[in-house]
């Protein structure tokens, strides 16, 4: 191992393993900023393709859950910010555009990429969880377990409509 953090899938950069202090700007610091940089414009781009997922869903019940899950995506981006601009003393910039939104081949698809796409969010905000100061732990355990509901959430709809 070369210090760096290897996760189920293999190598991650994300999350050195180094004998580090938890001053306001070491290196733990830095990489959470970034890591919640990159939940910011995650957060965002799940929001724009929940709305999609809302505009084709079958049911109003499955409207409504999605909705929900929407509007904890809004949620988690505006405490994300709040923890940025309190890590970082700066007001993040504008949002980088992720991957561009491509519109899944059908409601079911769209279905099992957000559940993906919510365990995988869980992995990252972990990984924030673990080296962000004490004081700001119970956020993101907040957007955490979000995450963790709404992918169970996202199975219940996959199971149902497969």
């Amino acid at each position: 191992m070369n210090g760096y953090w290897y996760g189920p899938y293999g190598y991650s950069t994300y999350a050195p393993i180094r004998p580090v202090s938890m001053d306001r700007y070491d290196d733990r610091t830095e990489v959470v900023i970034r890591l919640i940089q990159e939940g910011i414009a995650g957060e965002r781009n799940d929001e724009l393709f929940y709305d999609y997922l809302i505009s084709v869903a079958p049911t109003q019940q499955e409207k409504d859950v999605i909705t929900g899950i929407r509007d904890d995506e809004r949620k988690h981006r505006r405490l994300f910010r709040q923890l940025y601009t309190q890590l970082s003393g700066q007001q993040p910039g504008p949002i980088e555009e992720g991957e561009m939104f491509h519109k899944p081949a059908s409601y079911l698809a769209g279905l099992e990429q957000a559940l993906l796409g919510e365990l995988k969010a869980f992995e990252k905000y972990r990984t924030i969880y673990r080296y962000i100061p004490q004081q700001y732990r119970d956020t993101v355990f907040e957007i955490m377990t979000d995450e963790l509901k709404h992918a169970g959430y996202y199975n219940w709809l996959y199971a149902k409509n497969k």
